[in-house]
């Protein structure tokens, strides 16, 4: 898309915003005097992973696994929305914020507040997706973690129930012992943009959704957009879902213990 295309789209991402807001309170209208400003952010620090037209094929993009998000087609795994909807200002700035593990996505927490909203605002200008209502949702309401976590007897028990639950739901591509080799991954698994995609091996302190407890169970709930990894707020309940992150828990610990 050509600089002298970028205010028209802002303009339609505006008009687009307003319709939303009238019928979502919880979505942000989009500020067309911030895409000035986010364009020079994200030609200063973007580019050479995203590209110019933010299709994910800039120069140091090619060479990098797993490859930079093409946000021209307005598919984003880490939401607090639920699965399919595009991600809202807080969660596009929460991952330029801190990054990706894993990946080549630096956390840029440093960067003012105003240049991360400028940049924001800009990557939404990649895609149609922005301007359409339909695509958009509320984030979802996560319940607390429970006090079990506190009851080292409960949480054994939940932890059993959650090794069950793990082995049905999610050993398939994590495997039994959550380090990302199950019969799944082995087969070879692909995302929506075409890419080799591995399951993250569960037993890690931190991973690319985040390092608490609360950014796995936010996963479990929204699942990941474009990828294998599907929401499981349908097929498990609330509690079950806790139990899950208890059983990984355990695993994370009990690799901490085995690898020193």
């Amino acid at each position: 898309m050509t600089s002298c295309a970028r205010p028209f789209t802002a303009l339609l991402l505006a008009v687009g915003f307003a319709a939303i807001a009238q019928t979502n309170s919880t979505i942000r209208p989009s500020d067309p005097s911030l895409v000035a400003h986010g364009r020079f952010i994200y030609e200063k620090n973007c580019v050479p992973c995203h590209g110019v037209r933010g299709d994910g094929t800039g120069e140091m993009g090619l060479t990098v696994q797993p490859r930079p998000r093409n946000f021209t087609t307005g598919i984003f795994k880490f939401r607090s929305t639920p699965s399919g909807a595009l991600p809202t200002d807080d969660d596009l700035m929460r991952t330029i914020r801190g990054g990706l593990t894993g990946t080549a996505m630096p956390s840029f927490d440093a960067m003012p507040e105003r240049d991360i909203r400028a940049a924001a605002e800009y990557v939404k200008t990649f895609s149609s997706k922005w301007s359409k209502p339909d695509n958009h949702a509320a984030p979802v309401t996560f319940s607390r973690t429970p006090a079990w976590f506190s009851d080292e007897g409960e949480l054994r028990a939940r932890m059993t129930n959650g090794r069950t639950l793990f082995l049905a739901t999610c050993a398939p591509c994590h495997g039994e012992n959550g380090a990302g080799n199950g019969p799944a991954a082995t087969n070879g698994l692909v995302d929506v943009w075409g890419n080799a995609t591995t399951p993250s091996d569960l037993r890690q302190p931190q991973l690319r959704s985040g390092r608490d407890l609360r950014d796995i169970y936010r996963v479990l709930v929204t699942g990941l957009n474009g990828t294998p990894m599907p929401s499981f707020s349908e097929s498990t309940t609330d509690e079950q879902r806790w139990e899950i992150v208890a059983f990984i828990d355990r695993l994370r610990r009990d690799h901490r213990r085995q690898t020193k």
